[in-house]
């Protein structure tokens, strides 16, 4: 099980996502800069222990109506060679760790692996702030039948169904949501 540091990241993963997010296609916002919070998630233990992977929800409350944001990240030691320049959220200085490369797990091989693990019950989710604890609020309905995934990047509240993947987050003002995080094939 990964290890939970409590340490200092600079710049942290909020601003390194604020940068970022209005440059992807499937940004919903405004012109200007989103304003963005943390509002849930879990995480992921890579087997080999090399990468940190947090599938992480973040809420853009500048736009009239909030908007949720799944934003898979792996966090590495090295680049990745031969990753996309568009992969890379950026560079952080972690307190304990050094420098990491922090990528969008949907160009990281090693988070995608994991998804699909987790999506054929092969990995167990893990709560976002604590360490060796799982999350029992990540449920997986169904079986993929190929070896790829699909990541809702915005999220809207959903009740379990025919979906794979869902999870929970917390709107502004501590409402809670469930909703699809991930499906596949």
């Amino acid at each position: 099980m990964a290890a939970i540091h409590q340490t200092t990241m600079t710049p942290t993963k909020l601003e390194l996502i604020t940068a970022w997010l209005p440059r992807q296609d499937w940004y919903q916002g405004h012109p200007g800069e989103p304003e963005l919070a943390k509002a849930g998630g879990f995480r992921l233990d890579d087997p080999a222990g090399e990468v940190g992977i947090e599938i992480m929800v973040v809420v853009d409350t500048a736009a009239a109506e909030p908007v949720a944001y799944l934003v898979p990240l792996g966090y590495r030691g090295e680049p990745i060679e031969g990753a996309a320049p568009e992969a890379l959220l950026g560079t952080s200085e972690h307190g304990t760790l050094g420098t990491r490369w922090i990528y969008d797990g949907a160009h990281d091989p090693v988070v995608q692996a994991q998804l699909l693990a987790l999506l054929h019950g092969e990995a167990i989710p893990q709560h976002q702030d604590e360490s060796d604890t799982p999350d029992l609020t990540v449920t997986v309905q169904g079986t993929p039948t190929t070896p790829t995934v699909h990541l809702n990047r915005t999220l809207r509240p959903t009740t379990p169904a025919a979906a794979t993947l869902h999870a929970n987050w917390t709107w502004p003002g501590g409402t809670p949501a469930h909703g699809t995080f991930a499906t596949a094939d």
